[in-house]
């Protein structure tokens, strides 16, 4: 059998998809809708796409809130002691007197009998006590009054997603910024390296991912009363296909490279793969394409096929800082001689196709590149 003959039959049998000389001749050089690029270190610095890193400075900047302070929602007890037997208050034989526990309202006041409404947030105790105490000396001898600050609703924020313990919290000393807060709130239950948190505080919103929390401790942002923290997985994923196999993999750390997706899925097959034709086929803005490719003029999102190739320990250390992005397909061409061998083994037989394959492949692999 004529090798013409067996090129032929070979081209049609089953493959995982395309080869590289057919991913290629899909190229805009070749009249095709999709830049075709060789991954290298250059290539990884422009492809590269700028990712927060932390809050911004309007969740940076603010102060710790002072936990002495009281706050709408908190509930205050106020005790009254008088030097006469009958006075505001007092009844024969008590000069003290507890008032029954009352809720700073929204607006920050409360109400005490012959003091009328008083503001209370934005005071610490003692100096609401020092007020009190003015208010009421003109009308009972020398009061003296304590206030105390119970547990409320008023500095608090809300927790929820993938912690120990969701729920309303209350900012005190040790929960004034996001760590200590997480930790009251039982900690994180999600895979940390996967982690986002978003805190919403009016309007704003801010999100990082948990790394970052510990990397940088600028990132320990001072909470504030109505923060909403919510803690999630990370969504992204890619798609492999090829030699690989097809899977949808969810991403396992929140900055991953080529190296670390193909780890995921196993590696490459040694009897399948070729590892000089693996493709990362993604959508890219106009900036970024006009950066990788050197020029100006492209408008508009472009179809992109990036090139790897893993068979030097220079490629290998590309590779390794090429990122992957969200909704990337990596494709793993199969082995140039995959078509071959399979085509052996259907027409020779199994042992025949074992002892003619090494000798078969020097001339006529390249083919099916």
């Amino acid at each position: 059998m004529s090798s013409a003959v067996l090129v032929l039959a070979a081209c049609s049998l089953p493959s995982s998809g395309p080869s590289v000389r057919d991913i290629q001749d899909s190229s805009v050089e070749n009249g095709g809708d999709m830049f075709i690029v060789d991954v290298n270190q250059s290539v990884v610095s422009a492809s590269t796409r700028q990712q927060t890193s932390g809050f911004s400075q309007s969740f940076r900047n603010v102060g710790v809130v002072s936990v002495d302070r009281i706050h709408p929602g908190d509930t205050l007890t106020i005790t009254i002691w008088e030097n006469v037997e009958n006075g505001l208050f007092s009844t024969v034989g008590k000069k003290v007197t507890t008032l029954p526990a009352m809720q700073v309202d929204q607006l920050g006041n409360i109400f005490i009998p012959y003091a009328g409404p008083i503001k209370a947030s934005g005071y610490t105790p003692d100096d609401l006590r020092l007020k009190i105490t003015d208010l009421l000396d003109g009308q009972t001898p020398d009061p003296q009054i304590e206030v105390r600050r119970e547990a409320g609703d008023g500095a608090t924020v809300s927790i929820l997603g993938g912690v120990g313990g969701q729920g309303v919290y209350p900012i005190d000393a040790s929960s004034r910024r996001l760590t200590g807060m997480l930790a009251r709130a039982g900690g994180i239950t999600l895979d940390p390296r996967v982690v986002k948190i978003t805190v919403r505080r009016g309007a704003e919103v801010g999100e990082i991912w948990f790394q970052n929390l510990l990397d940088n401790p600028g990132n320990d942002i001072p909470l504030r009363a109505g923060d909403k923290i919510v803690l999630e997985a990370d969504d992204r994923y890619f798609i492999s296909m090829g030699s690989t196999g097809q899977e949808r993999i969810s991403f396992e750390t929140h900055n991953p490279t080529v190296l670390e997706a193909l780890a995921s899925v196993g590696g490459l097959r040694a009897t399948e793969s070729n590892a000089k034709g693996i493709f990362v086929f993604r959508e890219e803005s106009a900036a970024i394409a006009n950066r990788v490719l050197g020029r100006n003029d492209l408008v508009g999102p472009q179809q992109f096929a990036y090139l790897v190739d893993l068979t030097s320990q220079s490629s290998m250390l590309v590779a390794g800082k090429f990122q992957i992005q969200d909704e990337d397909t990596i494709y793993v061409t199969e082995a140039p001689y995959v078509k071959w061998r399979t085509l052996l083994f259907t027409v020779i037989g199994g042992l025949n196709a074992t002892v003619a394959l090494d000798t078969a492949l020097t001339g006529t692999a390249a083919i099916f590149e």
